[in-house]
């Protein structure tokens, strides 16, 4: 798999410290390593939606997007 550097993202500090946390006690390597994991689960479930709307309803349930 190759890596996608162009874009970061930022994360306010709370959120940050959270993610730090919870790699180290989940014994990921690193935090970033924690949030692709992180996203490439969300992501899976989106995945198996049929339809764009199917998509846009599952993300309006989780409370992504109003």
């Amino acid at each position: 798999m190759g890596l996608f550097r162009s874009n970061t993202v930022t994360l306010d500090k709370e959120l940050m410290a959270r993610v730090r946390r919870y790699a180290a006690l989940t014994g990921y390597a690193s935090p970033r390593e924690f949030v692709v994991h992180a996203v490439e689960k969300e992501l899976a479930k989106l995945d198996d939606s049929e339809s764009d709307e199917e998509i846009t309803r599952r993300l309006k349930g989780l409370g992504y997007i109003s």
